[in-house]
């Protein structure tokens, strides 16, 4: 009948560069607290200066 079907092989997590996200993606309990708790400090600075 017809010739079979030559499929590319499965690319492996190895064979693809390292994603940005999924290497923040672990950090997030960290990093999310801290950066809210700057923010907080910056805004509560902010409205004390301005007062």
């Amino acid at each position: 009948m017809s010739a079979p079907h030559q499929s590319t092989p499965a690319t492996h997590d190895a064979d693809r560069p390292a994603d940005v996200v999924e290497s923040i993606v672990p950090l997030m309990p960290i990093v999310l607290p801290v950066v809210g708790g700057v923010l907080m400090f910056l805004l509560a600075f902010i409205a004390v200066f301005m007062a």
